[in-house]
């Protein structure tokens, strides 16, 4: 098992991809004070070290498989989403007070999942404008909501925010 170093600490995360979901305890420094915003920062590992991992993997119609480690790597270049869990309660990334902005309502098709919520657009131009200039890797996703249509009993996760890779994933509006 790992033991973590002095200037390290965990914070329990999902990732996901087109078809994997990883719940567990993300290992960073000490010094990223803000866990749910880490991805946008510089300096993020190729890999993330994730602690006590529960993946699940959902493999062309077949059954999902779940599968435990005590620990695994995973590339960072192949998340499509990424969200701290709770106890985590760290603040949002925007300025409640800043002119011409609003929130809107989106469905985000992640791989094998759902995700409803919230993005922060321009009041003065539409969705898909606002999509297109996003030239960050990484975009908030607020009061968001996940599902897996595969996963009839999965219960609906809910985080105050997420990380998206607008690159790959899909905004619907209804």
């Amino acid at each position: 098992m790992y033991i973590l170093k002095p200037d390290e600490k965990t914070t329990p995360v999902m990732l996901y991809t087109r078809d994997t979901m990883v719940s567990g305890e993300v290992v960073t420094k000490q010094n990223v004070l803000r866990v749910n915003i880490w991805l946008k920062s510089d300096g993020v590992p190729k890999y993330m070290h994730i602690l006590k991992p529960h993946v699940v993997v959902f493999a062309g119609g077949s059954a999902p498989i779940a599968l435990t480690y005590s620990e695994i790597y995973f590339p960072v270049s192949q998340l499509v989403a990424f969200h701290t869990q709770p106890p985590t309660d760290e603040p949002l990334d925007y300025d409640t007070t800043e002119a011409n902005r609003m929130m809107q309502e989106v469905d985000v098709l992640a791989g094998a999942f759902v995700m409803k919520g919230k993005i922060r657009v321009s009041t003065q131009t539409e969705v898909v404008q606002s999509i297109e200039m996003v030239g960050a890797a990484w975009m908030s996703l607020y009061d968001v909501e996940i599902t897996n249509p595969y996963i009839a009993q999965m219960t609906m996760l809910q985080a105050p925010m997420a990380l998206l890779k607008p690159s790959q994933v899909a905004f619907a509006v209804k």
